[in-house]
């Protein structure tokens, strides 16, 4: 491993650079832009999957870290590397990008600007994913929203308007917060780095350096209030785009209006943004306030699950389906996380919770994955549905199976997937998050079984309104998948196979991180434990 390699400058950088060329095309060679986009995001994939071949999993700190400093006058650094928590939300950032661009052949209007939004916003999600700094992290964080504005915005179906505005504004009000809570840290502290951040709150001084710099200011406040407002605040941003019932009322419009590309991206990747604030920021930064408010965030979890699937089933309009599929899927992911958090078992018990909750954790980050791979598989193949007939309604259809067996058997497999049909990459994940949350935080797991029952309700009367049953004759001409589906769509349900069968190269690469974390976690635990009694 060569730490002076800049891979993850390089890496980050790429599609940006792609995004610039892209932007310097003469306009009567605008449809170069589609060759130039699929070169920069194939060459960030490969650079991808060097890091990936690379990287040590067993080693539980960062790696090709990068640090130099930037801003000398408010401590700010340019500071990058990857563990275990990001390394699989880079390699899915790589993998979902080109995808999502051979399925945009239906863009006909302003390709230039189109692809290099694009290859803009894979930037900046490489960025969020690798950031250590906040400055430049929240910076890349804004790089990955704005993009998508307008990529809703401009090229989405009818609506876009308003599902672009109520995007933008609460992901605006998410970001606000954000920034608003690391302002005050930095104030407090001096710093805006995680690593630093992340050692300060684990020995107990970042609350009272809060409360104290608030004090300052003459606001008579004491360390717990203090850090539980600031926990408030950061989780309010990563809640809104993760999204987590009740913040995700953006969520239908805005996976419904987007062109197809934009919405394999928006659930894909970037609701993976939220989840991943949890885990680099929430549990590592605010230990103790998370601890405290375990059990509302179960609640919050569960009820992400249960609405979410519920919410799904009394869906006509296949895209708002598999929207809502999407919420209760990152329920699971928060369900993990939040088992982390409690405190179970007593000290006679400390072996087997902290395994129990790393075993959760090492799921929630892995199906976090799993997730991005089949939801981008389904609206893919929802878009080619829609672009071949004009429809979306859940009564629109009947037995595409006659016609088109090959898009058929692919998105039976991907919907079993996301069901969580064993050998498929789905079960791996949710079996070990309810295998580590169900001894630690067992009523919500048991009520939030509920979800799986209802996520196969839905998908499996999908699939027989959609493909199963009589034709309707009005598609008997319905054609197969075409050469550029399929080579969108077969590679990601020949990973779901891989990651249902051969998990262990995944999980190798999380399960260093996700212990360090949980052992990180421990004496936040076990100090709320002492002071509620839980």
């Amino acid at each position: 491993m060569d730490e002076n390699s800049h891979i993850l400058s390089w890496l980050t950088f790429t599609p940006l650079i792609g995004a610039i060329v892209i932007a310097l095309l003469p306009k009567r060679n605008e449809s170069a832009a589609r060759g130039v986009a699929l070169f920069a995001s194939v060459l960030a994939l490969l650079e991808a999957l060097s890091l990936w071949w690379r990287f040590d999993g067993a080693y539980a700190g960062l790696q090709f870290v990068e640090q130099t400093p930037w801003i000398a006058a408010i401590r700010v650094d340019y500071f990058v590397g990857v563990d275990g928590l990001s390394i699989l939300m880079v390699l899915l950032t790589a993998l979902l990008t080109p995808v999502a661009l051979l399925a945009s052949s239906p863009i006909r209007k302003h390709l230039r600007a189109y692809y290099a939004l694009m290859l803009a916003l894979q930037t900046g999600l490489f960025g969020v994913f690798t950031a250590l700094n906040f400055f430049h992290w929240f910076i890349f964080w804004e790089a990955g929203l704005i993009p998508m504005f307008f990529i809703i915005k401009l090229w989405g179906g009818d609506g876009t308007e308003r599902a672009a505005l109520k995007f933008f504004l609460y992901t605006l009000v998410g970001s606000v917060a954000l920034l608003l809570v690391f302002q005050a840290i930095y104030l407090a502290t001096g710093t805006w780095d995680f690593i630093m951040l992340r050692d300060l709150a684990a020995g107990g001084g970042l609350a009272p350096k809060l409360a104290a710099m608030l004090q300052q200011a003459g606001i008579a406040i004491t360390p717990e209030r203090a850090g539980m407002l600031l926990f408030f605040g950061a989780f309010l941003g990563f809640a809104i785009k993760a999204p987590v019932w009740p913040f995700h009322t953006w969520l239908p419009d805005a996976y419904t209006q987007a062109p197809t590309a934009g919405t394999i991206m928006l659930a894909g990747v970037l609701s993976k943004m939220g989840v991943y604030g949890f885990l680099r920021i929430l549990l590592p930064i605010f230990p103790h306030e998370i601890a405290a408010c375990a059990t509302p965030l179960s609640w919050l979890a569960m009820l992400t699950i249960v609405l979410g699937a519920f919410a799904a089933i009394a869906q006509l309009d296949l895209k708002r389906m598999i929207a809502y599929a999407s919420m209760n899927h990152v329920g699971y992911c928060l369900l993990g996380i939040v088992a982390v958090a409690h405190a179970a078992g007593g000290a006679s018990a400390h072996a087997d919770w902290v395994n129990e909750k790393a075993c959760a954790l090492n799921g929630a980050i892995f199906q976090m994955f799993n997730h991005g791979i089949t939801v981008a598989a389904l609206f893919m193949m929802l878009g080619f549905l829609e672009e071949r007939t004009g429809r979306r309604g859940l009564e629109d259809f009947g037995g595409l199976r006659a016609v088109a067996p090959v898009f058929a058997a692919l998105f039976g497999i991907s919907a079993m997937a996301s069901i969580g049909l064993p050998g498929l990459n789905g079960f791996i994940g949710e079996f070990m998050i309810f295998k580590g949350a169900w001894p630690v935080i067992t009523p919500f797991a048991a009520v939030s079984l509920i979800g799986l029952v209802a996520t196969a309700i839905y998908l499996l009367n999908f699939i027989q309104r959609v493909f199963a049953g009589p034709l309707n004759e009005r598609w008997a001409k319905f054609p197969d998948l075409s050469r550029r589906e399929l080579l969108a769509t077969v590679p990601l349900v020949a990973l779901m196979f891989f990651a249902g069968v051969c998990p262990a190269p995944f999980i190798n690469l999380t399960n260093t991180a996700a212990m360090k974390l949980v052992m990180l976690f421990q004496p936040a635990v076990q100090a709320v434990s002492r002071v509620t009694g839980m």
